[in-house]
């Protein structure tokens, strides 16, 4: 008999509480339930049920055996639903949550792609500059850029991107090139209000050592292509992912304000929930990602 099916029938026994319900619930008669039962307990060579005319339980053995079959049997049920779920065309909202300035400047102009590509997917994308917490707020999946801060979910790096001070040539022309970290505290910095550091870089001198730079800076705001805009205005130094400043940068309306520090790079990440399985409309999504950027990042965009 097969091994899987007499485990199944000994487990519904116990769930049931007799043989009359576990057939009922497996679908099939009373006695084939007790021959699979049986069967069981001669290759183990161990009775697993104690059996009276008013009900059945299991054994001390029994019980302990019970409990790892059940873990068997849902191992096996969710082997099947994976193999189902992998075979079905992706479809259903998928909502996504991601940083403002990577949502405007790099998903939106792919996802026509995407939706064309996969016509049975809706997408709902929350563009916000906090940390949101995915499973409680109802999300499928969110891109984060930097350091990985749950260590629960699963994660997919898609890219990098460089991270650099930029300024506007004008900028530099009037006020001179910082010369060393320590330069910049002199300088009119741009700053990112939603960081939880408050206004400081971390930055790497060109010893390596790892430094902080600490200002109230000129202009303060939760948006990075404001930002940006405000360094190509002339207002100042800001610390920008290469994704933002890439363009502007090959135009000449902004140039490295220290091209000597050490270059620092960032992960662009796909983060999901846990679990065995991954949902064909967030895998789908993903893996359209991958391709996406393959060949973008650090500095290529």
């Amino acid at each position: 008999m097969d091994r899987l099916t007499e485990m199944e029938a000994f487990a519904m026994v116990v769930d049931q509480g007799g043989f009359t319900d576990a057939a009922k619930k497996m679908g099939i008669s009373k006695s084939a339930v007790s021959k699979h039962v049986s069967a069981l307990e001669a290759r183990l060579g161990a009775r697993l049920l104690n059996r009276t005319t008013r009900r059945v339980s299991p054994t001390e053995i029994g019980l302990a055996y019970y409990d790892r079959a059940r873990r068997v049997l849902n191992d096996a049920g969710e082997a099947d639903a994976l193999v189902t779920s992998m075979q079905l065309a992706p479809s259903g909202v998928l909502r996504i949550s991601v940083a403002t300035d990577f949502g405007v400047n790099l998903l939106s102009p792919v996802l026509g792609d995407f939706l064309q590509e996969f016509p049975d997917i809706t997408v709902n994308m929350v563009l916000n500059n906090r940390y949101v917490e995915l499973i409680s707020e109802g999300f499928d999946m969110a891109i984060r850029v930097g350091e990985l801060e749950d260590s629960s979910l699963r994660a997919r790096k898609l890219t990098e991107t460089s991270h650099r001070m930029i300024a506007a040539p004008g900028y530099l022309q009037q006020y001179g090139r910082p010369q060393k970290i320590d330069d910049l505290t002199e300088h009119k910095l741009l700053h990112y209000s939603n960081q939880s550091a408050g206004n400081v870089w971390k930055l790497t001198a060109p010893s390596g050592e790892r430094r902080q730079v600490r200002s109230n800076g000129w202009l303060t705001v939760n948006d990075g292509q404001s930002l940006l805009h405000a360094a190509i205005a002339g207002l100042g130094i800001a610390y920008l992912p290469s994704y933002l400043y890439a363009e502007a940068m090959k135009n000449g309306l902004v140039e490295e304000a220290m091209p000597e520090l050490p270059m620092e790079t960032m992960g662009i990440y796909a983060i999901y929930p846990p679990g065995r399985f991954t949902q064909p409309k967030v895998r789908a999504f993903i893996d359209f990602l991958a391709t996406t950027f393959a060949d973008r990042g650090p500095d290529n965009w």
